[in-house]
């Protein structure tokens, strides 16, 4: 197992050379990353702080700065310690800037600017989180996606990537003998999407939920395989007879299951996708 310390150094959140740093590792076996976090980086006494950081731990130096000066200063001081830093964003901005013929604006941190877009974001995350589990069924028509799944499929999660994208997510859970809100029959405005996962694995993950929350009977009908095939299947049935579309999340991350998502309301709505 190959170590490799990495500098992060942002003007901002730092979410962007987390995102763009851990899509890379991930196409790299036997390499443990040992992340040095350095935001907010806006004057040369936290530049300092961060070369000195550097210094100690020598590695790769990921940075996401738009003042002249502190880039400037970070690559001199990244010289002289002999150390590759690296401007993320800036094939980018220089590829959207030759393509429009107009200079960046150099503004840290303007994407999260508290303009129109970030308080749709804050208002399909309250959104998501007042209809989460099958609560207040009767706002539903308001979202644009409602997730439907039985337990354990990441119903809520899902919602709250989606939020974050400013997509405004409800979701109610399938369980066996227990009829949906009468609400899902009449909505027409959101996308209904059905959530299910292969049978084994939910074992496995309802088992462990258990397990964490010290739960006592580990051979009910909620861990039982049989009865998980039999829920997964009325599960099924039931979003092919509504024919709501299904999203087998098994080998699915959050993330990827939220784009998938994405995907199907673009379409919905007539859009390029």
């Amino acid at each position: 197992m190959s170590r490799l310390h990495l500098h992060l150094v942002s003007d901002s959140t730092g979410d962007t050379v987390h995102a763009v740093s851990r899509a890379c590792l991930v196409q790299f076996e036997n390499v443990e990353p040992v992340e040095h976090s350095w935001m907010m980086v806006r004057s040369m006494a936290q530049l300092e702080r961060v070369l000195a950081g550097v210094e100690a731990h020598p590695g790769l130096v990921l940075y996401t700065l738009v003042d002249q000066e502190l880039r400037d200063n970070l690559m001199e001081g990244c010289r002289k310690l002999q150390i590759t830093a690296i401007p993320v964003l800036d094939p980018l901005l220089g590829a959207i800037g030759a393509f429009l013929g107009l200079p960046a604006r150099g503004l840290p941190g303007g994407q999260h600017l508290l303009d129109a877009e970030y308080f749709q974001r804050i208002d399909a995350m309250t959104y998501a989180l007042a209809h989460d589990d099958g609560q207040s069924t009767w706002g539903l028509e308001d979202s644009d996606v409602v997730l439907v799944g039985v337990s354990r499929t990441s119903k809520t999660p899902t919602c709250l990537y989606l939020a974050n994208r400013g997509v405004k997510a409800g979701n109610v859970p399938f369980v066996p003998g227990v009829p949906l809100p009468p609400e899902l029959a009449s909505l027409t405005k959101p996308l209904v999407v059905g959530l299910t996962n292969d049978p084994e694995r939910l074992v496995q993950l309802r088992q462990n939920r258990m397990s964490m929350l010290q739960a006592g009977d580990t051979h009910s009908d909620y861990v039982d395989i049989e009865r998980v095939r039999e829920e997964v299947t009325q599960a099924r049935r039931l979003f092919s007879g509504k024919q709501w579309p299904v999203i087998d999340i098994t080998r699915r991350s959050i993330e990827e299951t939220a784009a998938t998502v994405l995907q199907m309301l673009a379409r919905r709505r007539g859009e390029d996708a």
